[in-house]
């Protein structure tokens, strides 16, 4: 009798393996000068908190998401192994994916953008993620636990529910959700890298966020860009090559002065 992992628990844990795994590449590869959104040094100087604290804390969301996954997974009441059901044509899964996109984007605008305008929220909640200035792969999902359960763990939640997406279908979009996410914090500007082929919310795109000129503009994440257009909040930028080697994200003339 083989031993086998209900699909539940692989939608819980594979994508946590998988956040650690593909930011652990781009680990290796910052060190590629000519790459990099900022330099090696500033990625050490001007963050705010240490990266074993980093470590901690995504870790702390990380067993929280797990907990609301698994707690979800069991009252839905469906774990997707059982081999009677069909499995969805590969039109209703890509419609559960665009519609997952489209509510975690919306879900994660509107709180991003509230915990900004909000001065107590973001004094002692959000300003935890933007400790880090110069963003890093593994210190995407670093935040406080409670943004990380409002933002993260509820909005992933709806997006799952709203969808109808089965447990089997969540491993691969929360994995995706997951590199995504990664990738965006990466602080690297590959050549080749689809992401920013497909994606106007790119690496660039939030590292302009993260800065002091950006932090009103750029909210979106992690998908579109489409409410940061409606509700006019989204900053251009021009990627320019900085001295000593890699790639520096400005804002356009017109938004320079703000």
């Amino acid at each position: 009798m083989g031993f086998e992992i209900s699909d539940d628990l692989l939608g819980t844990f594979v994508p946590i393996l998988v956040y650690w795994l593909y930011s652990g590449t781009y680990v290796l590869l910052g060190c590629f000068e000519n790459y990099r959104l900022h330099s090696k040094k500033d990625e050490d100087e001007k963050n705010l908190v240490s990266k074993a604290t980093v470590v901690k804390g995504v870790l702390l969301q990380q067993t929280i998401q797990a907990i609301v996954a698994i707690i979800l997974f069991k009252v839905t009441g469906n774990d997707g192994s059982d081999a009677s059901v069909p499995p969805s044509s590969l039109i209703a899964l890509a419609r559960q994916f665009i519609t997952a996109m489209l509510v975690l984007d919306t879900w994660q605008y509107f709180m991003h953008r509230y915990m900004h305008h909000n001065k107590f929220l973001y004094k002692h909640i959000h300003s935890l993620h933007h400790r880090l200035v110069v963003p890093y792969s593994f210190g995407a999902l670093y935040n406080h636990p409670i943004e990380g359960l409002l933002l993260d763990t509820v909005g992933g939640a709806l997006s799952f529910l709203l969808s109808g997406m089965s447990p089997r279908a969540s491993i691969f979009f929360f994995s995706f959700a997951t590199i995504k996410t990664v990738d965006d914090h990466c602080g690297l500007w590959l050549p080749g890298n689809l992401f920013h082929v497909f994606f106007k919310n790119n690496t660039a795109y939030h590292d302009v966020h993260h800065q002091l000129y950006g932090s009103k503009y750029n909210f979106s994440q992690p998908f579109f860009v489409m409410w940061d257009r409606i509700l006019g909040t989204y900053m251009p930028y021009t990627l320019e090559k900085r001295a000593g080697g890699g790639f520096e994200a400005q804002p356009t003339n017109d938004y320079k002065d703000d």
